[in-house]
């Protein structure tokens, strides 16, 4: 048989060791630094927005009334849309995150991050995003954009989080993918229910967004100041902010013949 090995990265071991020494390290980093920034909201959108373009402005007015409010603006710390939500939230004093990520081609960051952290792990900085926001606002945008709207879908759909909210700004560009979502995924296919089309809301209007975000945020903490109920060990959170979750081997099957949750007597 061919030895195909020049083909592909072989590591010995204790490479592979010392990789894991450089995810923890920035993981480390990254919680140290988001932990103080207090109540947040993640912006994604487009890189290649330009400055005079009117979705530039709506994420410059969202980020610059979220910071009024106090709360943090985390972006991806690019330009276009998240050079805007930075510079919105940097400009009414507020804090203005801007996770970076090392790229093949040069990411050049904004100026307009008061903290800024670097990636060189998507997963982690991903993980960022996630843990410390309360809510997700995308504006119209391309893959990342799409990876990190279906990201926040299947971490609520799986219940792997918390419910945040999730703003979806330009009816003209996210109308389409709704509808795409309800007529072709939910009726046609049936690969998801009719409430997962509830996980998500639509509007062209900046202070709607900023209302929606303020009213569930004033949920969540009006929950959480009352007494909490007992949670079961599947719904209690990890250090990274998601969900326990009941692990797959630890299932069986009832006298149905149905999957069954395994409980601990």
């Amino acid at each position: 048989m061919a030895d195909n090995r020049d083909h592909f990265s072989y590591r010995t071991a204790a490479e592979e060791t010392w990789r894991l020494f450089r995810i923890i390290s920035e993981f480390v980093e990254g919680f140290e630094v988001m932990a103080e920034i207090g109540p947040a909201v993640s912006v994604f959108g487009s890189a290649r927005t330009p400055s005079d373009d009117p979705y530039y402005r709506k994420a410059y007015d969202l980020a610059h009334e979220l910071a009024r409010r106090g709360f943090a603006v985390i972006t991806g710390g690019g330009p276009g849309i998240m050079e805007a939500a930075n510079k919105g939230a940097a400009d009414a004093g507020g804090t203005s995150v801007g996770l970076n990520i090392s790229l093949p081609m040069e990411q050049v960051p904004n100026p307009y991050q008061n903290v800024s952290l670097d990636f060189h792990y998507f997963f982690v900085r991903k993980v960022m995003f996630v843990k410390y926001a309360t809510a997700f606002v995308c504006l119209p945008g391309g893959y990342g954009t799409m990876d990190e709207f279906f990201e926040s879908m299947t971490l609520m759909q799986t219940q792997k989080i918390e419910p945040m909210q999730v703003v979806l700004i330009g009816r003209e560009f996210w109308q389409p993918l709704s509808d795409w979502l309800r007529d072709v995924m939910l009726e046609k296919f049936h690969h998801i229910n009719a409430e997962d089309l509830d996980l998500f809301a639509i509007t062209d209007d900046v202070d709607e967004a900023v209302r929606q975000i303020c009213a569930h945020h004033e949920a969540i903490c009006k929950q959480r100041r009352a007494r909490p109920p007992k949670r079961e060990w599947s719904q209690r959170l990890t250090a990274e902010g998601t969900r326990y979750g009941i692990p797959p081997s630890r299932t069986r099957r009832r006298s149905d013949g149905a999957a069954g949750p395994y409980r601990e007597t």
